[in-house]
């Protein structure tokens, strides 16, 4: 099968082993804010990679900041990828993606300006959310492809850029799927310490892996914690310290997505931004409102019910958790 896909990233192994091996494995303070290291670390042009999934433990306020610094021409791995996707398409931040689930909320519908933005503006490569995976996987293990049966003699693997190959053993037709090593990945945490040691609760996805595959990694965390929660239980270390350039403490920081085991999702909220992209007139001004008029996340939070309403989800979310 002849595929259409570019690639929009480095996939020589040698040249990212290279990188990783001149980059710095000190244990030391990596605390920061929001403007700075969005400022410092993330350029025009880059390629970034969000972890979490869908609308669940996104990193919203680095997402926000993004926007408001303008920055611009940044590739993205549209993996699992709604509303994260959604906000940097409101700030026309991305123009060239790795698309295998984006832009819609599943059940709350589809955000009409943030697709024909995808339509129009955003070059993209498809792929599924496994092969997305797999070439993270790649990354992570420091090779330039993996082997997978996975989009053969689909439309999907048509237009990806994955290459038909024959398994050397079986003589079997494979795609080799190329590896994926993102510029910035931001990742949003339960709990990290002032190295960048991080706990995940709950589904992980591909974020050991991302974490792995990325030149830098930003953490977000809803607290920072005593280094000794780590060391005294080391089955907590979900991501380690030497992969991590930069911690920010950001409570609530998922919002308006769902942190699993902390706050659920702002159904209403995610409800009005679908609507207000029925209009372009009341698009951009919810935009305004909600990120470029907001000087940071906590005025965000604070425009949309302050901690009223972060405690009313976090009931929700510990009902639903006593459920099952």
């Amino acid at each position: 099968m002849e595929t259409q896909g570019k690639i929009f990233t480095e996939i020589d192994p040698d040249v990212m082993r290279d990188f990783f091996r001149k980059k710095s494995k000190k244990m030391v303070n990596k605390v920061s804010t929001v403007e700075k290291v969005v400022s410092e670390m993330i350029h025009d042009g880059d390629y970034i990679a969000v972890g979490g999934f869908g609308s669940i433990r996104i990193p919203t306020a680095v997402l926000h900041e993004i926007l408001r610094q303008k920055k611009k021409n940044l590739g993205l791995a549209g993996h699992t990828s709604t509303h994260d996707c959604e906000i940097l398409a409101a700030g026309k931040c991305i123009n060239r993606c790795d698309m295998a689930y984006v832009i819609g909320l599943e059940a709350m519908g589809l955000p009409k300006m943030a697709r024909k933005y995808f339509e129009n503006e955003v070059e993209y490569t498809e792929w599924t959310n496994a092969a997305l995976s797999w070439r993270l996987k790649a990354a992570s293990m420091g090779l330039s492809f993996l082997p997978v049966r996975n989009m053969l003699g689909t439309d999907t693997g048509k237009y990806s850029a994955a290459k038909e190959i024959t398994c050397p053993f079986t003589a079997k037709k494979m795609f080799a799927v190329p590896a994926l090593y993102p510029d910035v990945a931001v990742i949003h945490v339960h709990e990290a310490d002032i190295y960048g040691n991080s706990y995940i609760k709950g589904i992980i996805v591909s974020d050991t892996d991302l974490a792995k595959a990325s030149k830098k990694l930003i953490i977000t965390t809803e607290k920072i914690v005593p280094t000794e929660f780590f060391r005294n239980n080391s089955e907590n270390t979900t991501i380690p310290f030497y992969l991590v350039d930069a911690v920010i403490e950001v409570p609530y920081g998922s919002y308006p997505g769902n942190m699993p085991y902390e706050y659920f999702l702002d159904v209403e909220h995610l409800k009005d931004w679908i609507k207000a992209e029925n209009n372009p007139e009341t698009y951009k001004e919810f935009i305004e409102k909600n990120i470029y008029n907001c000087k940071n996340f906590n005025e965000y939070l604070t425009l949309n019910g302050g901690m009223e309403k972060m405690r009313k989800l976090r009931s929700i979310e510990y009902s639903i958790g006593k459920e099952f």
